[in-house]
């Protein structure tokens, strides 16, 4: 929390609800364990720059484990990182690097990306080729419930055998006839085209450093064995939530939960996908030529600014990127700033948050609502400034829900990361202009208008334009 010191942790009884995408229903969320979490996040690929698709997940689970924590919750948190991939070969070899230089360099990238979006570390990161190990042992496991087994055409592939497991599908409610073949390894050594590898012989047209031993031979693992050893080996066999973007259901979270389930596991209590942020309708990819990577938005918006856009949205909803928008949402935060530094206490000392914003995120992490709260608030705060009344009160407020939303203005994280001379010299210049707002609320409160109108007067010469609005003033280079 920022400015405030260490909450104390509320176990008073709570009922937070969650959409479960097994279920397709929100289901009161009931935790394996009293008063813990376990959480698990499929991290990104890291194949390439990170735009703004790639981040919303980080941004959104962040959001849910600050509200778990806030809730009193002991959050163990894991988002792994995919650091071995078809694609990072490939782009790899394409760019005549080591895949292992690419996949470093790009995860640098991501990591850079988070900081400047301000998501928590999660309590661990584990990468996929530091879990090898894993990995084997839960294939033996696999083959020897006979539910996998290894390929008999010499290539070292092994397969998971989807028909063995009757199960298969009940996550995105399919059956086995009605799927597309798997297009993840060469179909020849396969009893079924939808069966699935977990482990991928090396070809020769591969690096011999992409590969490790096993006892079917040299190669590497399959995408979505990864996950699988990875969660077991951090929250264990059973857990609470698995999450991540909703192209992942199918096939990636589908086969996560087979395997798993299949080698005794119990897996994921809860599934939560965050949905796509799209541009002309379709999903953010590289593949479309229509990405934007987070250090060219942030040429042009700060950080905060950003992570406000994308938290404003509900999880579940799809996002039609766009600057306009991005532009509505930086003027909007920048009342919420106005407001706390009009107050001109300490508004960065958290208070609590309020009832109907505590309502909105036990609701499924219902943001578009808890957001309404938060602009509410700061109107009730401009009003009572404006009528020479005590604002503080409604600035703890304002300075805990935007703790909980990861956008507290004084939130360390953000003079930290990324703070460029733009971006100082715009707070520094939001810091003047509010004191000056500040002197002409006063003056309108006590009726001066002549005084009023000549602090506008001079903010207007400065180049600044100021635009009254219901909820307080806010300027804009003119």
């Amino acid at each position: 929390m920022c400015g405030g010191g260490a909450r104390i942790p509320r176990l008073a009884p709570v009922t937070i609800r969650l959409y479960d995408t097994a279920t397709r229903e929100v289901r009161d969320f009931v935790p394996l364990q009293e008063g813990k979490v376990g959480l698990y996040v499929c991290g990104l690929t890291v194949q390439s720059e990170p735009h703004v698709g790639h981040v919303r997940s980080g941004v959104n689970f962040d959001v849910l484990q600050r509200w778990l924590r806030h809730r009193g919750f002991e959050v163990t948190f894991i988002r792994n990182v995919t650091d071995i991939d078809d694609k990072i070969l490939t782009k790899s070899a394409e760019q005549g690097r080591p895949w292992y230089n690419l996949a470093y360099a790009m995860k640098l990238e991501l990591d850079k990306a988070y900081a400047a979006l301000n998501v928590a570390p999660p309590t661990y990161e584990p990468a996929a080729t530091g879990h090898i190990p894993e990995m084997i042992v839960l294939i033996e496991r696999l083959i020897e419930r006979g539910h996998a087994y290894a390929a008999e055409d010499g290539s070292g592939d092994v397969y998971f055998d989807v028909r063995s497991w009757p199960s298969y599908g009940e996550l995105t409610k399919q059956g086995v006839d009605d799927m597309e073949p798997a297009a993840d390894a060469d179909p020849r050594g396969k009893r079924d085209p939808r069966d699935f590898a977990l482990w991928k012989g090396r070809k020769d047209s591969e690096p011999a450093t992409a590969s490790w031993p096993s006892p079917w031979g040299p190669g590497r693992p399959g995408w979505h064995i990864e996950c699988s050893a990875m969660a077991g080996k951090y929250l264990g066999e059973s857990f609470d939530i698995h999450g991540g973007g909703v192209d992942l259901r199918f096939p990636h979270h589908e086969n996560e939960q087979a395997q798993s389930r299949a080698a005794g596991g119990g897996f994921a209590s809860y599934w939560m996908h965050n949905a796509w942020i799209t541009t002309a309708g379709e999903k953010m990819s590289k593949s479309l030529g229509n990405t934007l990577s987070i250090p060219e938005i942030l040429k042009s918006y700060r950080g905060v600014e950003l992570r406000y856009y994308i938290v404003a949205a509900h999880y579940r909803s799809h996002v039609e990127f766009s600057f306009e928008a991005l532009d509505e949402a930086a003027v909007g935060y920048r009342r919420i700033e106005s407001f706390l530094e009009r107050v001109g206490a300490d508004p960065a000392a958290a208070g609590e948050v309020p009832a109907a914003f505590a309502a909105a995120m036990d609701d499924d992490l219902g943001t578009p609502a808890a957001v309404a709260v938060l602009h509410e608030t700061v109107r009730e705060g401009n009003r009572q400034l404006a009528a020479g009344e005590d604002a503080t009160g409604a600035a703890a407020a304002v300075a805990a829900m935007l703790d909980v939303l990861g956008v507290h203005p004084h939130d360390p994280a953000w003079g930290s990361r990324g703070g460029d001379d733009a971006e100082r010299l715009t707070a520094a210049v939001d810091a003047l202009v509010a004191g000056l707002l500040e002197e002409r609320a006063q003056a309108r409160a006590e009726k001066d208008w002549a005084r009023a109108d000549a602090i506008r007067d001079r903010i207007k010469s400065a180049g600044i334009e100021v635009t009254d609005t219901p909820d307080g003033p806010s300027w804009t280079v003119s």
